[in-house]
């Protein structure tokens, strides 16, 4: 392929043009093309080829059980000493549960790590990660919570670990890159998998990141990404994508990859944003300490629901999901459940 057509999205109002990935609350009657190198241009919605209209119109399948004709919120529980924002706070099962039990009121799942992926982090032993994350998994289980979790990984043996203990989805944020096993892990499991766009290691992602069209070219990697989970066996309906705000990325690549967040629906999956109290919204606002970064993240998640994001993933899940309710709202005429 060698472009990709950008929905240009508004709130539903009066019923007219295409629904985005069906969601009743965002429709579209034009579109923009992109391309690596090439020049933008909009027209209607009469240029797209059958198949493309119907990638950007039809709803995307099921995650864990959870319809995505609504935004959904991922909780995001840090079982690490030295992640950005949470680290140490929940290292012990029983801390880790009551944070989980406090965001099962808002969150639609959670996503449990036990490396930290921040920029400059070295790598965690899998060993030490499977010692962090699957008592956790194991005891939100046993004390009752069903909602679904995600492992946040990037090996294999850390994900099939944490499936054995309770989980039900793989967060990759090396997009099946760093472990060449990790693939036939997830397919063999037939759980979905969250392929997230990065280049390098996080020790190393933002020595002088670089690209010359950030949005077409975070699309083609994503999208080659997919093709190796299907190689592998991974099921299509099983794959969700995220553009990796923050991961070797610029200030300028992330306000980019925002404003033009509603591109990737052309590859066909559902999409992940997460932009959760990340430097860069501390340096676009001016707040410096990560958890006082919350109302900045909850204006970039609203903003991602505007472009037909399906996930959500967060640190502030209350404050995120009334935020969201309330924008749901506003753009329908009534209270959505």
């Amino acid at each position: 392929m060698s472009g990709w057509w950008r929905p240009l999205v508004r709130p539903a109002s009066d019923g007219t043009g295409f629904p985005l990935v069906g969601q009743g609350h965002l429709r579209f009657d034009r579109v923009e093309r992109i391309g690596r190198g090439a020049r933008s241009t909009t027209t209607g919605p009469e240029a797209l080829s059958e198949d493309a209209l119907l990638r950007l119109t039809m709803q995307r399948p099921d995650l864990c059980g959870l319809s995505l004709e609504r935004p959904r919120i991922m909780g995001i529980l840090n079982v690490t000493p030295d992640s950005f924002s949470d680290g140490g706070q929940h290292m012990e099962p029983e801390a880790a549960v009551l944070q989980a039990q406090a965001m099962a009121v808002d969150a639609d799942l959670l996503d449990i790590g036990g490396e930290s992926t921040r920029p400059g982090a070295a790598e965690v032993p899998a060993e030490e990660e499977i010692a962090r994350t699957a008592p956790v998994i194991r005891a939100i289980r046993a004390a009752g919570l069903t909602l679904p979790i995600s492992i946040d990984t990037r090996k294999a043996a850390v994900a099939r670990a944490a499936l054995e203990a309770g989980a039900d989805m793989v967060n990759d944020v090396s997009a099946l890159r760093f472990d060449p096993d990790m693939a036939g892990v997830v397919a063999e499991a037939g759980v979905p998998v969250c392929l997230m766009h990065s280049r390098a290691t996080p020790e190393t992602m933002q020595d002088s990141p670089a690209y010359d069209d950030v949005l077409a070219e975070v699309i083609a990697e994503l999208g080659a990404a997919m093709a190796t989970a299907r190689t592998a066996g991974i099921a299509p309906d099983r794959i969700v994508i995220d553009p990796g705000i923050g991961f070797a990325k610029t200030m300028a690549h992330n306000l980019a990859l925002m404003r033009g967040l509603s591109a990737l629906h052309d590859l066909g999956a559902p999409v992940l944003f997460g932009a959760s109290r990340k430097r860069f919204i501390g340096t676009i606002t001016g707040a410096e300490a990560a958890p006082d970064r919350m109302a900045g993240s909850v204006a970039a998640a609203v903003h991602a629901v505007t472009q037909g994001a399906q996930v959500l993933r967060v640190h502030d899940v209350s404050e995120t999901a009334q935020a969201v309710r309330m924008w749901l709202a506003a753009a329908s005429g009534e209270p959505q459940g």
